[in-house]
């Protein structure tokens, strides 16, 4: 885990600090420690709405979260596997509303991208820390956590294009191109007109962040820019939409408000 530390003043963020968490017990630390501050994390911090349903979790996110931390991590998938033996083939998995406007993942897969299992370690951490979760939990916390999706801003300028693959091997020169496209448009009026601010780099954190192929600092970045466009709407819910769905959690971009 990666996490790139901005200042957002005015019209610019600035990416000024790095630093590799490489256990669940280090970004527990991150979480309780001192704010303000606000942190886009890229993981589920809820389930879809059905799935809680049909296994009989409580409704409430502090309540499910809570049982799930309860829950050991073969009993957690043998409970996301049980539901999706139920399911009719081609409809296995359950959707949160976000889910679908982002096009992402379903927060219940367990392989290829396993998002469900980093559920499992992540949400109980958040509940646990006490920060402000938002949608699900706000506290008034000023330690605010909020779930992000870099390919979301990636997707502004480059579309569907791919900047990294998960094998260093499998790198090619289209990624590393693609990389250079997707700093550069960072700073562009694309995204200003999108989110109300453009990231500014310097010429080493510039250099860095194309050169390395499995892109986890620039995925952190494009965390840093979901959480700052949130940050400036946080009098305004935080730019949740009203038909969120609070318990189930809220991917936070402006592309998602748009979306229907």
């Amino acid at each position: 885990m990666i996490l790139v530390g901005c200042t957002l003043e005015g019209r610019t963020l600035r990416p000024e600090s790095s630093e590799a968490l490489t256990s669940f017990e280090e970004l527990e630390g991150l979480l309780t420690a001192g704010g303000p501050w606000v942190c886009g994390m890229d993981f589920p911090f809820g389930q879809p709405r059905g799935l809680v349903e049909a296994l009989g979790w409580p409704p409430s996110w502090e309540g499910y979260v809570g049982k799930v931390s309860r829950l050991s991590k073969d009993e957690f998938e043998d409970a996301i596997k049980a539901d999706m033996a139920t399911r009719p083939p081609g409809s296995k998995f359950r959707y949160r509303l976000t889910d679908r406007r982002s096009r992402s993942t379903s927060a219940m897969r367990l392989f290829r991208v396993p998002v469900g299992k980093m559920f499992y370690r992540g949400a109980p951490l958040l509940l646990r820390s006490g920060v402000s979760v938002e949608p699900c939990r706000p506290t008034g916390c000023d330690r605010v956590a909020i779930e992000a999706y870099p390919a979301v801003v990636a997707r502004r300028v480059l579309a569907r294009r791919s900047y990294k693959s998960d094998e260093r091997k499998k790198q090619t020169g289209e990624h590393t191109e693609a990389r250079e496209e997707l700093v550069t448009g960072l700073g562009s009026e694309v995204l200003g007109e999108a989110y109300g601010f453009t990231v500014e780099v310097d010429e080493a954190w510039h250099e860095r962040l194309v050169a390395d192929p499995m892109a986890d600092e620039l995925d952190s970045l494009l965390c840093a820019v979901q959480a700052a466009w949130a940050y400036g709407r946080r009098g305004k819910g935080w730019g949740v939409p009203q038909e969120c769905d609070r318990d189930e959690g809220w991917i936070l971009d402006p592309e998602l408000l748009a979306r229907t």
